[in-house]
């Protein structure tokens, strides 16, 4: 098994398995949601894919079998971050028929490999109680923040 960097030719599929993703993650998508993202969504992908989004993927029978997103972003510096390059890991995905066969970890592995060669100071992630296990093995650890995770929502969007 060996992970990899998606190219622009996986757009349709990581279209696919993003949409995949957020249905299993908030339910059942509006159709007008699930239409807006499929319209939009590969433009995106081909903007940031390569540049400040690495997509890793896995494939098993001549299609992705599961993927990642690290999303990398350059902050202000600080003593968390001092050269100010963080990333964020987004849409740890694998479909259900390859579950709990170590996708998953391998492409962890590669995107933290990046993450050091890109010289990212700090690599966040949000876990469901599922994936703690993968992401703790992997090196991570509750960010032990005196911080409120907390987001505003433009309610032009809602």
């Amino acid at each position: 098994m060996r992970a990899e960097q998606a190219t622009p030719a996986d757009i349709g599929e990581l279209t696919e398995l993003r949409l995949l993703y957020t249905a299993e993650d908030l339910g059942a998508l509006r159709e007008a949601d699930a239409a807006a993202m499929r319209e939009r969504l590969p433009g995106w992908l081909r903007l940031h894919l390569g540049r400040n989004l690495f997509a890793y993927v896995v494939r098993a029978d001549g299609r992705i079998a599961a993927c990642a997103f690290l999303l990398t972003v350059e902050k202000p510096m600080s003593p968390a971050f001092i050269n100010g390059r963080t990333g964020i890991v987004l849409n740890v995905y694998t479909r259900p028929e390859h579950r709990r066969l170590g996708y998953a970890r391998c492409i962890m592995r590669a995107l933290l490999a990046d993450a050091r060669r890109l010289a990212l100071c700090t690599v966040e992630l949000k876990a469901t109680e599922a994936g703690v296990p993968l992401y703790r093995d992997a090196g991570f650890a509750d960010d032990g923040s005196h911080y409120h995770a907390m987001k505003w929502k433009n309610p032009d969007f809602m």
